[in-house]
């Protein structure tokens, strides 16, 4: 009995120093609320501090005021070749020192303070240059970090969206590398006033899991555009994104295709010269088919005034698909020039054996008259035998004639509207391999630099 009695007394004396340490906590942190106002009262409270004016330069002195900026970049959703501008959702972060907003970290347990209005204290005028559209993101509550460091350091961090320009070069499209910029720079205060550095160390960060459908990120710079207008020198920082195509999606859809509408021209040159039918609608499809696909490529790119790699492509294919039709039209005029060739030959020889025949019914009554006055000596003279002989070996001796091997092989073919089919079957794919030689190289290897 007495046991369990100490067993609750025990028990009620814990609860009661764990409702003691609670109320202390609670005491405590009470007072450390109550300190962190008297703080912020006594740096931005009434008359204390005037959001107005800008801070010192480095040691209190009149010097520009440095601020420090580094960028996290979140995603990029968008890059748009017709309207050359790409969307990007980013943390912006700021870093100055104001040496107004000093306080008593009381050793070492007030780390920082913590303000959600910023637009109590002075923040830099910086702006995007190059930007479109923007907005902050203010779901559930604005996302927007201010804090306060016992020495005055001041971090202010932002979360935007922004949509940039980004002027591009299509000189080299689909193998083409651009580069799209976002430009910071004040609006208000010259190089006397403010300056902006990027943050020593690492500027600016990217997601891991930043996935683009059609570009790569191959690389950022960062760099320094201060700018001279007539106003003043204003303090202007840039971050440059290199941006590399994917050409694997434009292989598919554009250069395998046009590759198979030029080689489907070539089955015309295989077809029988007379079958005109199947060549004219081989020709004419396989050339509106080449023209659709180049308009719908063009329809996805803004106008230029400059020639694009993918232009070069698509020119080069149509040639050849055209000049597949042409080859027919040639081929038809050749074939029909012979087959003109061989009915007049015809009638020719028609006419000279009839002509022939009647000269044999008028000549019949003259044929004795003839033989007696064409009788020939039975005797020859030796002079006579021996020019004979002279001249039979001038004619053995003449040195034989060169045979030129591809006129032999030509020959083989009797009309000239095969021999053209013939060569259009060696000849067109010849050239496509050598066009696609000197296309690749180009453009492949070219320096990087241009």
């Amino acid at each position: 009995m007495k046991l369990s009695t100490c067993n609750r007394l025990d028990s009620a004396l814990g609860l009661c120093l764990f409702l003691l340490l609670l109320a202390d906590c609670a005491r405590e942190k009470s007072n450390y609320r109550h300190i962190e106002k008297q703080v912020l009262d006594n740096i931005i409270g009434p008359g204390r501090y005037d959001s107005r004016i800008r801070p010192h330069g480095i040691n209190n002195t009149d010097g520009p005021a440095i601020v420090s900026v580094n960028i996290y970049i979140r995603s990029i959703s968008k890059i748009d070749d017709v309207t050359m501008e790409y969307s990007v959702q980013l943390t912006f972060r700021e870093q100055w020192r104001d040496e107004r907003l000093q306080f008593d970290d009381m050793n070492g347990e007030m780390a920082y303070l913590t303000l959600t209005d910023p637009n109590k204290i002075w923040k830099p005028d910086l702006f995007f240059s190059n930007e479109k559209e923007g907005h902050f993101h203010d779901i559930i509550m604005p996302n927007v970090l201010l804090r306060i460091y016992p020495n005055g350091e001041v971090l202010y961090s932002i979360r935007i969206s922004l949509v940039l320009s980004c002027p591009m070069d299509l000189k080299y499209y689909p193998l083409d590398k651009q580069t799209c910029s976002i430009i910071m720079a004040s609006y208000g205060y010259t190089t006397d006033d403010l300056v902006f550095m990027w943050k020593v160390g690492d500027p600016v960060q990217i997601t891991k899991n930043l996935h683009l459908p059609r570009f790569t990120l191959e690389k950022f710079n960062t760099e320094y555009c201060t700018s001279k207008t007539n106003t003043g020198e204003y303090s202007c920082i840039r971050v440059d994104l290199i941006f590399k195509r994917e050409f694997s999606y434009y292989l598919i859809q554009i250069y395998i295709p046009c590759c198979m509408l030029v080689i489907v021209s070539w089955v015309s040159f295989w077809l029988d010269q007379n079958a005109i039918p199947a060549r004219v609608s081989l020709g004419v499809t396989t050339l509106l088919t080449m023209a659709t696909q180049t308009s719908g490529i063009n329809a996805s790119l803004p106008p230029v005034s400059y020639t694009k790699a993918i232009d070069v492509w698509t020119g080069v294919c149509l040639t050849f698909v055209f000049g597949a039709l042409l080859e027919f039209a040639l081929v038809n005029y050749a074939s029909r020039s012979h087959m003109q060739k061989q009915v007049a030959k015809q009638q020719r020889k028609w006419d000279i054996e009839h002509s022939s025949l009647d000269n044999d019914h008028m000549e019949d009554g003259a044929t004795t008259f003839a033989m007696v006055g064409d009788v020939k000596p039975l005797v020859h003279h030796r002079g006579d035998l021996h020019s004979d002989k002279v001249h039979q070996c001038e004619i053995h001796m003449q040195p034989p004639k060169s045979i030129n091997p591809c006129k032999a092989w030509l020959n083989k073919f009797p009309s000239r509207s095969k021999r053209i089919d013939v060569m259009s079957r060696i000849l067109f794919p010849l050239m496509f391999a050598l066009f696609n030689l000197v296309y690749w190289i180009t453009y492949l290897f070219r320096d990087e630099d241009m």
